[in-house]
């Protein structure tokens, strides 16, 4: 059995299960009851697992997971009001601009599990990519647009680069989808889809999330459709790439944030990832190493031998996804040149 307390002024470092554990035994067992039957079974185990695991919770951290729940919801509830950017708001009037990112975000994938085409995200990229390669440009993009990034990018690898580009270039030149033309889509692809329809305009698309995308995929392929996107728009190919972090911008991390991501990367990864890097990039890598692993990577280097470009091109993007996520978790900051700029 554990008490759950924390020191004056600290923030208890607590797992989802537990806030939503501790949650349930504020509020009570019959509102508790009201909330688990929602959840699936093996959810309400993992909740009753930390309350039997709980035998005091100290005042502060209850009272902090509450508060952090009642704002939550304010901020959800806020969003049929008020949208997205009050539920920011709110959110950082509670519990500040940095941990407020990290909350909003998790909020934004919540509700996109249940936006339009979120049945799609379940469909195998393959099986998905064969059923839009014959629709038009337009179509893909706007389906694309409500999926996320490794699964656009999986697809976009299926459709090809001739598709692509044009694909790549509306994604990257829509804002707002009405849900007339979520309609029009749900009907081109059939009702098996279960389409399930904003009542306002939704976000979808940008260069933003092209960008997300483009990181996820392999830097030939990631070349072509960039080339595409500049000959149909150079400004907005400049916007993406702005937005983009590749495999080559890891020397804007210092020691410490590179470290962090270092000790998420298989030797091998690391080893075949800097096969094609830029003697810059990896004197940088090598230099945040201890004497000791700078030689075991040596070692792995030459041991490999001759490689495939899909190998290595595979291994930088996964290195790269790991950065990013990092970021996301506000665990490393990326730097882009001055101290107040941020790669995002």
């Amino acid at each position: 059995m554990a008490t759950v307390k924390t020191r004056p002024g600290a923030e208890p470092a607590l797992t989802g299960r537990q806030k939503a554990a501790i949650l349930c035994m504020v509020l009570g067992r019959q509102t508790a009851a009201r909330i688990t039957e929602r959840l699936t079974p093996d959810e309400v185990e993992s909740i009753s697992y930390e309350i039997a695991r709980m035998e005091k919770v100290d005042k502060d951290v209850s009272d902090a997971v509450l508060h952090e729940w009642i704002e939550t919801a304010r901020a959800a509830g806020s969003i049929a009001m008020g949208g997205l950017d009050a539920a920011k708001e709110i959110l950082e009037q509670a519990f500040g601009a940095q941990r407020a990112s990290f909350m909003f975000k998790r909020l934004q994938a919540q509700l996109n599990e249940h936006a339009g085409l979120y049945r799609l995200r379940k469909v195998d990229p393959q099986q998905l990519g064969g059923m839009l390669r014959n629709e038009h440009p337009q179509t893909i993009a706007l389906v694309l647009a409500h999926l996320d990034p490794p699964q656009t990018a999986l697809v976009l690898k299926e459709i090809g680069p001739e598709i692509g580009k044009s694909v790549v270039y509306r994604m990257a030149s829509m804002e707002k989808v009405s849900p007339e033309m979520l309609e029009l889509i749900e009907r081109a692809l059939g009702p098996e889809t279960e389409l399930s329809l904003n009542q306002g305009l939704s976000t979808a698309g940008g260069p933003q999330s092209v960008a997300a995308v483009l990181n996820l995929i392999p830097p030939s392929l990631e070349k072509e459709l960039l080339d595409g996107l500049s000959t149909k728009d150079p400004e907005l190919c400049e916007q993406v790439k702005n937005l983009m972090f590749v495999f080559e911008d890891i020397i804007a991390l210092d020691d410490r944030a590179l470290q962090r991501v270092l000790r998420e990367v298989e030797s091998r990864d690391l080893a075949l990832a800097l096969k094609v890097a830029s003697d810059e990039l990896k004197n940088h890598i090598l230099g945040a190493m201890s004497k000791r692993a700078v030689e075991a990577i040596e070692e792995e280097i030459e041991l490999l031998g001759p490689v495939r470009l899909r190998d290595v091109e595979q291994a930088q993007v996964m290195i790269v996804g790991k950065v990013r996520q990092l970021e996301e978790e506000g665990e490393i900051v990326i730097h882009s040149g001055g101290d107040d700029d941020l790669i995002r």
